[in-house]
């Protein structure tokens, strides 16, 4: 599948790719993502994300808005601790399937949000 979106400024995500995704020319099967870089990731089990899995995210200044998760084929639900340390931070935590945050991504981007993505492989 192809996505197009313009007026986003950095990595684009343009589609899927068995597993993963396409950025700027490459697949990644997980992806971090912000408005800087898109970096391939191997995610711990969703059970067991924590805010060292995404430091390279929430070292970005400014501090992301929110940050997408896509959680695989499917949405789950992310670690309680995990929400509540980053709302600690002021860094909401939108939570849905990784195709949903690929997709959402696009949207967002195109209007020039200052957000980030932390994409688990589709299952």
């Amino acid at each position: 599948m192809q996505m197009n979106r313009s007026g986003a400024e950095g990595p684009v995500i343009t589609g899927f790719s068995g597993r993963g995704f396409k950025v700027d020319g490459g697949v990644y099967e997980g992806l971090l993502i912000s408005p800087e870089r898109a970096d391939g990731w191997a995610p711990p089990p969703l059970e067991a994300l924590s805010e060292s899995d995404l430091a390279p995210l929430l070292a970005l200044d400014p501090k992301p808005e929110f940050l997408l998760l896509g959680t695989g084929a499917t949405m789950r639900r992310p670690p309680v601790a995990l929400v509540q340390a980053l709302a600690a931070r002021d860094i909401g935590l939108e939570a849905m399937d990784s195709r949903a945050a690929a997709r959402a991504w696009g949207v967002l981007r195109a209007e020039l949000r200052w957000i980030a993505g932390a994409i688990y492989p589709l299952d």
